[in-house]
């Protein structure tokens, strides 16, 4: 089994809600054993400021996948919660499911790179990751608490519990 951790986000249609629903819907899938969630959390969006701040979250899953199949996996449960894949990049959308973090694997293939590329440099993601995976050392050796030391929070506030 591969530890995988995914990054969630949302900022249309009760993001909160988006999000939870997104989790409940790979729990159910058989292929997939989730570990933990982090907190949800309120950031600003990336790119264009004119449209809601986001909520974003961290999830540990365990999966035999291979990390094509379960791209196609997150895809469609993006599909399923509205998610429309359009040219604007960083634009509102009800659901985004990335594949952070593939057990210690390195991926470059035209459909998928993991470590995801922004993940060093994007809080809403370091900061949750870091509230479940608090050792975590990444593919290329470097820590997640000495990202934290350089990465402003930038607003990022951790949303309480529902």
């Amino acid at each position: 089994m591969n530890i995988v951790y995914l990054g969630l986000g949302a900022n249309l249609n009760a993001p909160r809600t988006q999000i939870r629903n997104a989790i409940a819907a790979l729990q159910g899938l058989p292929e997939i054993e989730l570990v933990c969630v982090s907190h949800d959390y309120a950031s600003k969006p990336m790119g264009p400021q004119d449209q809601p701040d986001y909520v974003n979250a961290v999830a540990c899953i365990k999966t035999a996948l291979q990390p094509e199949q379960l791209l196609d996996l997150t895809q469609a449960v993006e599909r399923d919660h509205g998610r429309v894949r359009k040219e604007e990049r960083w634009g509102p959308r009800t659901l985004d499911i990335d594949i952070l973090l593939f057990g210690d694997q390195v991926i470059d293939t035209p459909r998928l790179t993991v470590p995801h590329y922004g993940l060093v440099e994007r809080e809403f993601v370091v900061y949750p990751l870091l509230e479940i995976a608090p050792s975590l050392v990444l593919p290329n050796n470097q820590s997640l608490a000495d990202i934290t030391k350089t990465l402003p929070l930038n607003d990022l506030q951790k949303l309480p519990q529902q």
